[in-house]
């Protein structure tokens, strides 16, 4: 077995997720769109695309008690998923998943979720794409296995009508991301871009897209993650050092 390590889940000192070093480990995109992400007292069920080993399902369990289904297709990342959860004691809210995305409409009934979360494959792929030598990292970052239309489309049967779908993506595929949507009838209701650090340029971008939604389209304020000695004070809040609303 590859070496694990176990960390508190940033500055969460009540939350713990497993990691192995040769695997994708959490990143800056999921922690901010579990931040970005806002559970409302009416959501009763909750589903995260590509979980990795879990930090979505596991930040929000700090915001809401809706159950959290965490969906993930490689085995050896599902089972750090799932032994996080365990490792918590959150087996009773959150349940973890060893399936593809594509595909997974059929294996539950459509409009069960209130609102699903997904950081997907940021990369299209191609036969001349550049990728990692590994297998892990590359399913993570490319579109090797699913691309973004049908993520949509299977968020589409999974939400009930004005449903939440919440992702974080690359800007430079914003206008794609913008046309995808309206094609299949969701309407942009939040969006926020992320900026390395002020004077550059917008390198993600936060969404929150409502199922057969009215339109109504908020753009919220810039959101930088660096100045010049480390994380912005916003950055280091998100970080934080976890408390329910």
């Amino acid at each position: 077995m590859k070496e694990e390590v176990i960390h508190e889940l940033l500055g969460y000192e009540n939350l713990k997720i497993i990691q192995r070093p040769d695997m994708f480990n959490f990143s800056l995109d999921s922690t901010l769109l579990a931040d970005f992400t806002k559970p409302l007292k009416k959501t009763k069920k909750i589903l995260d695309f590509g979980t990795g080993n879990a930090p979505i399902p596991l930040f929000l369990s700090l915001k809401t008690d809706a159950k959290i289904v965490g969906v993930e297709v490689q085995k050896d990342v599902f089972d750090l998923a799932k032994r996080s959860v365990e490792l918590n004691k959150l087996e009773d809210q959150i349940t973890i998943i060893n399936d593809n995305i594509l595909g997974l409409s059929k294996k539950f009934e459509n409009s069960e979720f209130d609102l699903i979360t997904c950081n997907p494959p940021f990369f299209k792929y191609t036969e001349n794409s550049h990728i990692n030598d590994s297998d892990y990292k590359t399913i993570a970052r490319h579109e090797v296995l699913i691309n973004l239309e049908q993520i949509i489309v299977e968020a589409k049967r999974l939400l009930t009508t004005k449903g939440s779908f919440c992702m974080v993506h690359r800007t430079e595929r914003l206008i794609e991301i913008i046309n995808l949507l309206t094609k299949h009838n969701f309407s942009i209701k939040r969006l926020r871009l992320v900026y390395p650090k002020k004077g550059q340029e917008s390198n993600m971008v936060l969404i929150d897209a409502s199922n057969n939604g009215n339109q109504g389209l908020k753009i919220l304020e810039p959101l930088y993650v660096h100045e010049k000695d480390g994380y912005t004070k916003e950055i280091l809040k998100i970080f934080n050092f976890g408390k329910r609303d």
